[in-house]
């Protein structure tokens, strides 16, 4: 019996998808629910599991080609035996990342993209490492560990050269210049992937659509801090997860978004919509470029839940596992240029939202309080916004408020 393999139904928003890695070769056995092959959308990366075990008896799409929903992308057959020969594909570029066979051999589990290729560039056996995520899932942060412990024992090989463009472009580009002249002034041409694509369209749309503009402040973070080293054990034992600093903003924003709504709206056409609701995106770093997954009724959240929430965004971002409705809507965007040292920087907005708030790192400097000179941890906050909706005075204002918030963090407790 052949069933066919189907290119999933994708959003409304996603017109089309790009496949980009092939896992298995036509005549090998696949198993169900095992990763057949990648695509990648503008947004994430979809992995197509296997609706049937038997053997991959064809591939009709090849790495690289464009697919919408429906689309076949193979054929299984149940039953039939794996060959043992090279058969062809339907191309060349079909065939799946370059493989050691001693690999290969134990690599039985479901990789994401980005596991799969530190495991291959590496010549990394999956099955040595113990997998921390779901179901003993292997994530990227267990192969890395891995690799620091063995460091000293085995010396890291070089990574495995990708010759598929489109597989390139999905990952680290290779270095410059290898196998050529020093001299010989190296450059390299790669596509962008979907994702940057669609990152560069966003950016250009929010400078020609919006009329943007930026107001500062600087935040005392010492109540804050000092708030965080006291309960930062028992909270760490209650709740299983690290107080960080992300929850204190995302609860002083989301107080600050109450007392002026119209930050918390945007616009459609000639009609302004006032949110209800407080769905604040967190825009995270990933391997593919910039993301922004979403925190649901954060105003509903408690410290707990919004920090182990952002921690399962983080993992879900370096691993390609975020889905569409991780990254779908939002009201409102923080983004924390911060753990990267910036020092300031006017964040873009994120359309259609009317305003995202940009966090920058932590420096002690002296400070005046009652009439005397003091060192303080202090902190720029940066508020961009769409003047056609927002004015100054409300984009000041919501900016003082997130400030006093994290001034003083009993008001957040308080819900003053």
């Amino acid at each position: 019996m052949k069933t066919q393999v189907l290119v999933p139904n994708l959003p409304e928003s996603v017109a089309d998808a790009t496949l980009i890695t092939w896992h298995k070769k036509a005549g090998e056995a696949v198993e169900k629910d095992e990763n057949l092959v990648d695509l990648e959308t503008d947004k994430v990366v979809l992995e197509v599991p296997a609706p049937e075990s038997g053997v991959l008896v064809e591939i009709m799409q090849a790495n690289g080609a464009t697919v919408t929903s429906g689309n076949l992308l193979a054929v299984i057959e149940a039953g039939a035996a794996a060959r043992t020969d090279n058969p062809k594909t339907a191309s060349n570029d079909s065939a799946p990342l370059p493989v050691q066979p001693e690999i290969e051999a134990h690599n039985t589990r479901v990789l994401s993209p980005a596991v799969r290729r530190i495991v291959l560039e590496n010549e990394i056996d999956p099955s040595q490492i113990q997998g921390t995520g779901k179901n003993g899932r292997l994530t990227k942060t267990d192969v890395l560990d891995y690799l620091e412990s063995h460091s000293a024992k085995h010396e890291t090989p070089e990574p495995a050269m990708i010759d598929e463009p489109h597989q390139v472009a999905s990952v680290v580009p290779p270095a410059l210049g290898e196998g050529r002249e020093v001299d010989s002034r190296p450059e390299q041409r790669v596509p962008m992937t979907r994702l940057r694509a669609r990152i560069a369209e966003r950016l250009i749309q929010a400078q020609q659509n919006a009329a943007m503009l930026t107001t500062f402040n600087e935040v005392n973070l010492r109540a804050v801090m000092e708030l965080r080293n006291r309960q930062k054990e028992e909270f760490q034992r209650k709740h299983s997860v690290k107080l960080g600093f992300m929850s204190f903003f995302v609860k002083a924003a989301t107080e600050a978004l109450k007392q002026f709504p119209v930050v918390n709206a945007s616009i459609d056409k000639q009609d302004i919509i006032y949110h209800g609701y407080y769905d604040i995106g967190i825009a995270v770093a990933s391997d593919r470029g910039l993301v922004v997954p979403i925190l649901r009724n954060a105003d509903q959240l408690d410290f707990a839940a919004i920090e182990k929430q952002v921690n399962e965004f983080g993992k879900k971002a370096q691993e390609g596992q975020l889905s569409y409705e991780d990254l779908s809507g939002g009201t409102f965007t923080i983004t924390n240029g911060g753990v990267f040292g910036s020092m300031m920087s006017t964040p873009i907005l994120n359309p259609p939202q009317s305003a995202i708030l940009g966090m920058h790192a932590i420096q002690e400097r002296p400070v005046v309080e009652n009439a005397e000179i003091v060192v303080r941890p202090m902190m720029y906050l940066a508020l961009t916004y769409d003047h056609r909706i927002v004015d100054g005075r409300e984009a000041v204002q919501f900016l003082v408020a997130v400030k006093r918030s994290l001034e003083d963090p009993v008001r957040l407790l308080l819900k003053l």
